[in-house]
């Protein structure tokens, strides 16, 4: 591999195969509920860039078990990461946090919680109650980047600017955390220059992880309606291989790749259909690192 795999990265702390089970707690977003804005960022369907596993299993406690036999079954892993995924995952009291953390990070079996969330719902009482599991579990807190272009997040109506997502940040390293940023490329009106700033700022800021997601345009979303009014054509598989190529060759070669392309649910995909192709997807990845003879770090500065 040129790049650094999340399976690897854990293989090397816990010495076999761990699996992500994803969990949506039920949370809200303050992009959402007016705090911030109405309506989440234009990209967001009604999951919450989650797996509506809640449909299924309402019981936060019951979705873990679940997703870990099935885990188990397919993959024969015998450990797990829970992962609050769907919609921002520190907007609650804290007793609340408390309360749901606690049903699944000590099940047997699961050696650490993930949690995804915004920057700009952190606060001191839920990053004390994380960094509280530790050492005892390994502890991710995920947060929503995206770009760190203020008019890129105004016009997917992220609700925060790039100083606000920072202050955030900073406060989050305050604790024995392991960070992980996600951004996406190929967001409306980004060049190939704009998408690569965001890249040399996460290697500046140098979280311990990073998620890049290709943009896929889900039904019912803002970002459906701009695609019909052809105010926007998402990017081709080619073009987004050979950016993330570039992505990957700035970041240091430490920082842990959890993920490179987006995972879209087939009954809600619009477009474009190459996203569904995530093995394809990973594999040209490689080939392109291959033919460049070029690897995660290689025009990183330090």
């Amino acid at each position: 591999m040129r790049y650094y795999s999340f399976n690897q990265f854990l293989k090397e702390k816990f010495g076999e195969r761990v699996q992500k089970v994803t969990l949506d707690s039920g949370f809200g977003c303050p992009n959402r509920d007016g705090t911030k804005g109405w309506g989440g960022c234009i990209y967001c369907d009604k999951f919450g860039s989650g797996s509506g596993v809640k449909g299924k299993y309402p019981d936060i406690r019951s979705q873990a078990l679940a997703g870990m036999d099935h885990m188990k079954k397919r993959y024969q892993a015998n450990k797990f990461i829970t992962y609050f995924q769907s919609f921002s995952n520190t907007y609650a009291p804290v007793a609340r946090l408390r309360c749901l953390y606690e049903e699944v990070i000590h099940l047997p079996n699961v050696v650490g919680i993930a949690v995804g969330t915004r920057a700009d719902c952190l606060t001191e009482a839920a990053l004390e109650l994380l960094a509280g599991y530790v050492p005892r579990k390994m502890v991710w807190l995920e947060l929503g980047l995206q770009s760190v272009h203020d008019g890129t997040l105004r016009l997917i109506n992220r609700g925060h600017t790039y100083q606000e997502f920072l202050e955030g940040f900073q406060l989050a390293r305050k604790y024995p955390l392991l960070i992980c940023l996600h951004v996406i490329i190929g967001l409306p009106n980004e060049n190939r220059e704009q998408i690569l700033d965001t890249a040399r700022e996460v290697a500046r800021l140098k979280p311990d992880g990073i998620k890049i997601h290709s943009l896929y345009i889900n039904r019912d979303t803002a970002l459906e309606k701009m695609y019909r009014e052809k105010n926007f054509t998402p990017l081709g598989q080619e073009e987004f291989v050979d950016l993330t190529c570039d992505f990957l060759e700035l970041l240091p070669p430490n920082m842990v790749i959890q993920r490179l392309t987006g995972d879209p649910n087939p009954k809600e995909l619009i477009a474009p259909e190459w996203t569904l192709k995530k093995n394809e997807t990973l594999q040209l990845i490689q080939k392109e690192l291959e033919r460049r003879d070029s690897r995660q770090g290689k025009k990183y500065a330090i």
